[in-house]
């Protein structure tokens, strides 16, 4: 599938451990309290942690359920050509990554052609179409916005993010700075102009970056907190029909549960008071990272709006942003998508559509067998 300009990867990550470099003491903290919490046998972050047996006599074919399926595409936006999704009752469509620079060539210059091709086609086999605005990227190479953007107007417009070992693994928007607000926001409302009601649905990128004020000193993790805020708002302005959610898994500042600053809850908080969903990357029912951050805020929060969860590359083998081709193993996706139902008791799920797995594990699974 294509990344982010060059091959690779689906660019769409939850990456715990990224964040707790940018924690620094705090999770050398954390992790000298859950020590003691463990040896009182009391470690609050394992209370989920053995949450997803009750799934594992779950069996294919899945029985009919009120989840609306989509099939997550990245940027491979051809591959839903001739799909064999398209001829599925269980699928309601596709699910398709545009970059921000795609979209704005030039500055207030829009081209929605590509989002208006794929809308057409997947129409014509009773399909809905399901926006993911690309605002960061985890590639080297390829900054995810407008040019125009990347100058000193804008402070530079984007920033780096950083691996553990502190190397370059790719860009996201300065979502912090004033003037990136009213840029993106303006996006937004060009394309809910042409696009609410029509599509299923849009949702921005997932809060996890790897930044701290330590790589770029404009950034603080209670600027990003209302930054998100301040984007949420203007992606519901600009879609008050089509479905609106905002992929929040983990947090610069905090690392939960031992370091609760309020920064994810209070996000999962804000979403359902204005009305917009709340869904998170990577489904790993048996990762930790996972199930104390947004997993866990699905599963204890009562929501009046949408929830959803997507499963990933890797996730299909029980790993994160993951080529490997594991020739035998056990089909989890009666696990994953029970799990999803029952636990976090979502309303959307986003299958990647990674090769062999979504051909040879989750299409049997949805034969018309099940309802």
């Amino acid at each position: 599938m294509e990344d982010n300009g060059p091959a690779g990867l689906d660019p769409l990550r939850g990456r715990p451990m990224k964040l707790k470099r940018s924690l620094g003491i705090v999770i050398t903290l954390g992790a000298a309290i859950a020590a003691s919490s463990a040896m009182a046998g009391d470690n609050a972050a394992n209370r989920y942690a053995n949450a997803y047996k009750q799934y594992t006599g779950a069996a294919c074919p899945l029985a009919a359920d009120n989840i609306e399926h989509f099939v997550y595409f990245s940027r491979d936006r051809d591959a839903i050509r001739d799909h064999a999704f398209l001829t599925s009752d269980r699928f309601v469509g596709a699910q398709i990554m545009y970059a921000w620079r795609q979209l704005e060539p030039t500055e207030g210059h829009y081209d929605f052609s590509l989002i208006q091709s794929d809308v057409d086609y997947l129409a014509k086999h009773g399909k809905r179409l399901f926006i993911q605005l690309q605002d960061a990227s985890f590639s080297p190479e390829y900054k995810p916005v407008p040019d125009y953007v990347v100058t000193d107007d804008y402070d530079g417009g984007v920033t780096a993010q950083y691996t553990d070992g502190g190397a370059v693994e790719g860009w996201v928007a300065k979502r912090w700075n004033a003037k990136v607000q009213l840029r993106f926001a303006a996006l937004l409302s060009a394309l809910g102009k042409q696009f609410d009601g029509v599509i299923e649905g849009i949702n921005l990128q997932e809060t996890a970056i790897g930044v701290s004020p330590d790589t770029d000193s404009s950034f603080t993790p209670d600027k990003y907190v209302a930054a998100l805020k301040t984007n949420m708002r203007a992606m519901k302005v600009a879609f008050p029909q089509s479905t609106t959610m905002l992929y929040a898994n983990f947090m610069p500042g905090e690392w939960l549960p031992w370091e609760d600053k309020g920064y994810l809850r209070g996000i999962y908080e804000f979403g359902d008071k204005i009305g917009v969903g709340m869904g998170a990357p990577d489904l790993m029912y048996m990762k930790k990272g996972q199930l104390n951050h947004a997993l866990a805020m699905m599963h204890e929060g009562k929501f009046t709006v949408p929830l959803g969860i997507a499963v990933q590359d890797g996730n299909y083998v029980g790993e994160t942003g993951s080529a490997n081709v594991v020739a035998n193993r056990t089909n989890r996706v009666p696990v994953l998508h029970t799990f999803a139902q029952d636990f976090l008791k979502v309303s959307y799920m986003f299958w990647v559509n990674q090769d062999p797995y979504f051909k040879e594990d989750v299409l049997p699974c949805f034969s018309a067998k099940g309802g």
